[in-house]
């Protein structure tokens, strides 16, 4: 998911846990999100990087 989709959701999660009072709940499943979402984009950049032939020299050990 891109950013603008991720601040759709991140808002009307806000909205329902302000209704329902659970604020801190709120807080930590964003805390959770922001941490799937680093540990995704590292995953990619991983692959990226041993898919590329070029690159991947670097990455093979002897």
């Amino acid at each position: 998911m891109n950013n603008v989709w991720n601040t759709v959701y991140m808002i009307l999660l806000g909205i329902v846990a302000f209704f329902t009072g659970e604020i801190v709940t709120f807080i930590m499943l964003g805390f959770v999100l922001v941490t799937l979402n680093n540990i995704h984009t590292t995953l990619k950049n991983i692959y990226k990087v041993t898919a590329d032939k070029a690159a991947r020299k670097y990455w093979e050990m002897d």
